[in-house]
């Protein structure tokens, strides 16, 4: 490690291998700092902060007690981390994070971030955002409050509505995601009214068991985050428009469902997300088995281990 002469590093701080401490950086005795770190002037680290291997901290931030910083994270400079009572009342133990900052993920200059949330691994903050509430994993956020405006490596998905809004033939586009595909039904207009129809185990991949719908959405929520281990889903926006990003593991992509003859075909063990629902919009979702909770995956760390134990 290299320690700047005119930083203060208090006895009993454990710093790892390869880590650079800038000058006027403070390090209080019981902090934890991992291998090959940066960390930058003007630093300040309280005693129950744990960093891990190569993370970067600019100029100018403090990390108070109870935070907890994974491996390969940058923090710009000047990003403020909020203190609060549980905190200075000492129930954030030194196995509990108040704070989590997941692996990967990225802060940008002048963000602030709330106590007691959790910003998921490889997550984009921008520059100058107010994080009130735990942001997903590979999401991408800005604004006062931040608001998700779309996930990290999600390609726009190639069979969007937009591409086909003149074609009203049934259709199927397949997708970069493992299994997923994007489906155009069939749409008949009519001066009585319009129809579009689909035909389960033939146009639609699976025989239904369920259905369920999904509205009065914010346009600051976000539904989904999760998989399912054996239920397959189709998704169609009946009404409105809404965004859907698919991603197995590897490969990620975003589709815009706003006609009511598209589908979405997301076949198990897919992490599907939905959010910039329209203030009008109707999703109507098809599953291919009975409600089952033990069939969920809810965090996306366990999902990824599943995939590539599966692989």
């Amino acid at each position: 490690m290299v320690i700047h002469e005119k930083a203060l590093v208090e006895e009993g701080a454990s710093i790892g291998k390869n880590t650079r401490v800038a000058a006027f950086a403070h390090i209080l005795s019981k902090a934890y700092i991992g291998s090959d770190c940066d960390i930058c002037d003007y630093v300040f680290i309280e005693n129950n902060v744990q960093i891990g291997n190569r993370v970067t901290i600019k100029c100018g931030v403090q990390l108070w007690d109870g935070l907890r910083i994974e491996d390969d994270v940058f923090i710009d400079s000047n990003v403020t981390f909020t203190n609060d009572r549980s905190q200075r009342d000492g129930i954030c133990s030194e196995n509990v994070a108040c704070t989590l900052i997941a692996k990967g993920a990225f802060i940008g200059a002048n963000a602030t971030i709330s106590a007691n949330i959790t910003v998921g691994g490889n997550a984009i903050i921008e520059a100058g955002s107010v994080v009130t509430r735990s942001v997903p994993h590979n999401a991408i956020v800005t604004g006062n409050p931040a608001k998700i405006i779309g996930y990290v490596d999600a390609k726009n998905g190639k069979g969007t509505s937009t591409e086909k809004s003149h074609h009203q033939d049934q259709s199927k586009v397949s997708t970069t995601v493992a299994g997923v595909t994007l489906h155009t039904f069939r749409a008949v207009p009519d001066m009585r009214g319009s129809l579009s129809v689909g035909e389960f185990e033939r146009e639609i991949p699976f025989k239904p068991l369920r259905y369920f719908l999904v509205f009065d959405v914010p346009t600051t929520e976000t539904r989904g985050e999760h998989a399912h281990i054996k239920c397959q889903q189709f998704l169609i926006a009946v009404k409105g428009s809404v965004r859907v990003v698919a991603d197995d593991g590897r490969k990620r992509e975003e589709f815009l469902l706003d006609r009511n003859n598209i589908g979405l075909y997301l076949p198990a063990m897919t992490w599907g997300i939905q959010y910039h629902y329209s203030s009008d919009a109707v999703l109507l979702v098809f599953a291919s088995e009975y409600y089952d909770s033990s069939d969920y995956i809810r965090d996306y760390s366990e999902f990824e281990t599943l995939v590539k134990r599966n692989a």
